[in-house]
């Protein structure tokens, strides 16, 4: 009995390939490293804005231009993910950006001008353009489809964790010894990652190669634990049927994709999620500190409070999106409406924002309102995966996020001249929330009635393999 328990425990942290699970969320871990920094990247320019503008003497809008300038480079840079991945592979394209966007913004703490700002941004945000879908596709390569939720969840919540945990120390180092040492600490960071990168990194057997025979070559023990999976038949049977098939599908032309209602509606609600994103990495500090009067380093420090909310509803709701899935609950559901019901709820909780005067509620208003829209991000990235053969994730969700991006391209503008408009109080900064969560409210409702995964996953991949969901 011993013997036996001892033979069975191995497979019990197999996946549906045969690769270790462990291995595959130690993958995960470090992707989510890179996104940590890379969001800390994006969320550095709310941190130092108001330092920076008095240094510079620069107005809201100039801020608003410099990051919408950052996200409409993200979203030609994001054009380029399938490219990259064609060409030099999963590890040294994301090597590559790393060290560029590492870099990037440097210039400006030799030559601190507005001129050296936009530029800068531009250069960091094209570098970071083909980041997402390099890194989802990355992590996909270990997931099943069944299983990509969480995974996608958990590198979306990257932005959390870096302005939960990195937030309040890059406040903290700016104030202390000025916005350049923030940029410093954070080139540094990338460029020690790239390093453990090149040292760590496997594709999984869901990847392009679809080679699950070596997939689980960085650990080839297997995994101790408890004797579940004890039928040596059964066993057997799942190894049968989960034989790697990706190199069997043959591409589908691009725009059978992209003519989907799913990448269209998709296109529409991610866009509308991003827009709030973006916002809120642009201007949240500001408007906490300029409108609701905190001082500068509560306000840096309070950027954590909607990101360890959105942790909390970005964790739980797309744990429970993969749990309905595995209990036979159609993909429509559990990948689309679910969040999209939670869309709008935050949309509502923004539109009524600019009622709110008591600086306390405010805080958790807006901070509600843009967690509940979050789990939108990672869901549909999973259904939008759904669509194309393995070997054309990257460049679909590279086309796919660069058109999210053009969401963050219009917002934090608009709020900048929205701010110059109304003046540094509270009720620009509120107004430009109203506004978003009206769209919010109307692009849940264009979700839900036209998004259906599965409809279109047989329109244009028919013959597409199974991977059964356990």
């Amino acid at each position: 009995m011993v013997l036996e328990q001892q033979v069975n425990r191995p497979r019990a942290k197999l996946g549906e390939a045969g690769e270790s699970r462990t291995v595959a969320w130690g993958m995960t871990s470090v992707l989510v490293a890179m996104y940590v920094i890379n969001f800390a990247d994006k969320a550095v320019l709310g941190i130092i804005a108001q330092p920076l503008a008095k240094e510079l003497g620069l107005s809201a809008s100039d801020i608003g231009l410099t990051g919408s300038a950052f996200f409409l480079m993200l979203s030609l840079g994001g054009l380029f993910s399938g490219a990259l991945d064609k060409w030099l592979g999963l590890r040294w394209a994301l090597v590559l950006l790393v060290v560029l966007w590492s870099v990037a913004m440097l210039p400006l703490i030799l030559s601190a001008s507005f001129v050296t700002l936009l530029v800068s941004r531009m250069i960091l945000g094209f570098a970071e353009g083909p980041n997402s879908p390099l890194l989802f596709s990355a992590a996909y390569s270990w997931h099943a489809p069944a299983r990509r939720g969480l995974p996608g969840a958990v590198l979306t919540c990257s932005a959390s964790i870096a302005k939960i945990a990195i937030a309040p120390i890059l406040a903290y180092v700016a104030v202390t010894w000025g916005w350049r040492s923030a940029l410093v600490a954070l080139a540094i960071a990338g460029l020690l990652w790239a390093v453990l990168w090149l040292a760590m990194w496997k594709e999984g057997p869901y990847g392009r190669s679809g080679n699950s025979g070596k997939a689980d070559s960085v650990d080839s023990r297997p995994e101790e634990s408890g004797p579940e999976d004890s039928d040596p038949a059964s066993a057997s049977a799942s190894a049968t049927a989960t034989a790697p098939t990706t190199d069997a599908e043959p591409a589908v032309p691009w725009l059978h994709i992209f003519r989907t209602r799913t990448f269209i509606g998709g296109v529409l609600l991610i866009a509308a999620a991003y827009a709030l994103a973006a916002v809120v990495l642009t201007w949240l500090p500001s408007y906490f500190e300029l409108g609701l009067g905190y001082s500068r380093l509560q306000a840096g420090s309070m950027f954590s409070i909607p990101s360890l909310i959105g942790l909390v509803i970005m964790l739980s709701s797309t744990w429970l999106s993969d749990r309905l899935i595995t209990k036979g609950v159609s993909m429509r559901a559990a990948r689309v409406v679910f969040p999209a019901v939670g869309m709008l709820i935050g949309g509502t909780m923004l539109v009524f924002l600019p009622f709110v005067s008591a600086p306390v509620m405010a805080v958790f208003m807006v901070s509600l309102g843009y967690a509940i829209c979050t789990p939108v991000l990672p869901l549909l990235n999973a259904c939008v995966s759904e669509l194309c053969p393995p070997k054309q994730i990257s460049g679909v969700l590279g086309v796919f996020l660069s058109l999210m991006a053009f969401g963050g391209f219009i917002a934090p503008y608009m709020m900048g001249r929205i701010v110059d408009a109304t003046g540094d109080g509270g009720d620009g900064y509120a107004t430009a929330f109203q506004i978003l969560g009206g769209v919010a409210l109307v692009v849940a409702v264009v979700g839900i009635v036209i998004i259906d995964p599965a409809r279109d996953k047989n329109l244009v991949r028919p013959n597409a393999p199974v991977v059964a969901a356990r």
